[in-house]
């Protein structure tokens, strides 16, 4: 990561990524399309349990990325030592917080949906499927991690497997599980979740190997699944910032569905929708940036000024032109993306201009995403933390309240792009103050006492 050109690295380190994740973004759209041929409902049911799954991906994402700061650093710094620790740690904080969310799922699955809505269906379904994806949640928190030990280590394309591999095996069981093939019963939305956690089963099994195998570079040990409080620190220094961050999305995504539920369950399924549908164009380039992150990381505890910038202005031009497309495509194809959903004439009344007005926050959002990792690589997190603060809880939530006010939900989408402009302002702000206090000084010697 320190000598290899640096479009070139990048691009290796990248595109498995980007592949995997839309391979992934693939199996949550297949998901929800199998979903809504049982009913709206049960699409509403699946969307309303978002905020628990995103608090899910919250927390193993944001230990992750600190899992991943440090170990890419420690190893641009070579010191191995450290960068078993930080791997070995990072193991056992995942399976205590897999342990917090199993404990939630059996005893609060229910009150969650309860809290939401009172339709006696949308609470069964939707029980049924938090229940499964919570108190089987170790799969996807060990996936995540596997995988990310992985990506520390520049080999992206065995994560690319290992992520390929879960989301294929969920695509298949999918429509055995919900309908009922092949000699199974039929178990609706409960067999949607259960298609999920085999698939993030195998996706785990195989990243275990991989890392046991073919990841030299660190020593995965269970003898070493102690904790280390200074390593811990460093992790959660820049993982909570991260943490809190993606789980502010899970905040957000609450009380905006009780804002949509006040017009009808209609438009939180569409809402749904659309997260399912903008995974499509974010997923790659949340691959780009994760693939960004521990080249910028490697090469700032090498003191190499030049390869972080190059990284930078190449990951940020590359996360602009994917936004665009997606932009593009969900201006030209909105009907035809919510057919997908078996959307009623309801649900494309509401969706169509919902799909065209959000859309609109992706002209902003690549350059977000990736000044994000670059705060992240470079221990900022609390700086992506307060993009992240603003962006959803200071500016998105009160505008759509306040465009809620109008009394047409159609008002309620133009919240995103708003706060998205907000986000971006703040991005370049805080991407300016990095630059200065930090990546401009490694041009300055190192002064050895």
């Amino acid at each position: 990561m320190g000598v290899l050109p640096v479009g070139r690295l990048l691009l290796s380190m990248s595109i498995p990524m980007m592949a995997s994740m839309l391979v992934q973004a693939l199996y949550n759209v297949v998901d929800s399309i199998f979903v809504a041929q049982i009913n709206e409902n049960a699409l509403t049911a699946v969307s309303l349990a978002f905020p628990v799954q995103n608090l899910m991906i919250a927390f193993a994402s944001g230990t992750a990325i600190g899992v991943n700061a440090l170990l890419s650093k420690s190893l641009g710094e070579k010191n191995f030592k450290r960068a078993n620790q930080a791997a070995n740690n990072g193991i056992f904080l995942f399976i205590l917080t897999y342990i917090a969310f199993a404990i939630f799922g059996l005893v609060g699955s229910r009150a969650f949906f309860q809290s939401q809505t009172d339709i006696a269906e949308i609470v069964a379904f939707g029980t049924d499927y938090l229940f499964v994806c919570t108190t089987f949640s170790f799969a996807l928190f060990g996936q995540i991690i596997l995988e990310r030990l992985l990506q520390s280590t520049g080999k992206t394309f065995y994560a690319m497997i290992t992520q390929t591999v879960g989301a294929v095996v969920n695509i298949i069981l999918d429509p055995i599980m919900i309908f009922g093939l092949l000699g199974f019963p039929a178990m609706g939305v409960k067999g949607a979740a259960i298609a999920t956690v085999i698939g993030q089963i195998c996706g785990m099994s195989l990243a275990l190997w991989f890392n046991l195998r073919k990841n030299h570079e660190i020593r995965i040990a269970i003898r070493e699944f102690k904790p280390n409080p200074e390593i811990v620190k460093r992790i959660y220094s820049v993982g909570v910032p991260s943490v809190l961050m993606i789980s502010i999305g899970s905040i957000m995504s609450y009380f905006l569905n009780r804002i949509l539920l006040s017009f009808t369950e209609t438009a939180t399924a569409v809402f749904g929708v659309y997260f399912r549908l903008q995974s499509f164009v974010f997923m790659p380039v949340f691959g780009l940036n994760q693939g960004v992150i521990p080249i910028v990381a490697y090469n700032f505890g090498a003191r190499k000024k030049e390869r972080i910038l190059k990284a930078i202005r190449l990951s940020i031009t590359c996360a602009v032109c994917i936004m665009l497309t997606g932009l593009v495509l969900l201006q030209l194809f909105p009907y035809e993306m919510l057919m997908l959903f078996n959307a009623t004439e309801n649900m494309l009344a509401i969706g169509i201009p919902a799909l065209r007005t959000i859309s609109l926050s992706f002209v902003f959002a690549g350059f977000c995403v990736v000044a994000s990792g670059v705060f992240q690589a470079l221990g900022n997190g609390i700086l992506s933390l307060a993009v992240s603060v603003i962006r959803q809880l200071v500016v998105l939530l009160p505008a759509a309240y306040l465009l809620s006010l109008s009394g047409t939900v159609t008002a309620v989408w133009w919240a995103f792009p708003i706060a998205e402009i907000a986000s971006v302002i703040f991005s370049a702000l805080f991407l300016k103050r990095v630059y200065s206090r930090q990546i401009s000084k490694l041009d300055q010697e190192v002064v050895v006492p």
